[in-house]
């Protein structure tokens, strides 16, 4: 299901789920890809990871670590980056937390980490 585009629309975005996601991987090329706005981690292994939609401006993602283990989040490119992070650096989701990661210019992503 793609994601929902709605970040110049001037109606109530759809909200794309996909509750049931794995991790895979171990970098930005093997890592599972996300395909919804908001997807539930239900399965995390130890040193792999997800990764975000190439977005535009303005739009966001949402992801949920249902699980105890933590999980590496990559941006969708080799040029993107998370917070202050390297480019193609993951950053870490901690176990039953969650984030939203906004895109906020050509290269850059904004991570709101639950507490």
């Amino acid at each position: 299901m793609p994601l929902s585009k709605n970040a110049r629309s001037n109606h109530a975005p759809y909200l794309a789920v996909n509750s049931a996601v794995s991790s895979a991987g171990t970098t930005l090329a093997t890592a599972t890809d996300l395909t919804a706005d908001l997807s539930v981690l239900s399965t995390v292994t130890t040193t792999q990871g997800v990764s975000l939609d190439d977005m535009e401006i303005g739009d966001s993602q949402e992801i949920y670590n249902n699980t105890v283990t933590e999980c590496l989040v990559y941006p969708p490119t080799t040029s993107d980056q998370i917070n202050q992070l390297a480019a193609a650096a993951a950053m870490v989701l901690p176990g039953y937390t969650s984030v939203i990661l906004r895109r906020v210019t050509a290269t850059r992503f904004v991570a709101y980490l639950s507490g």
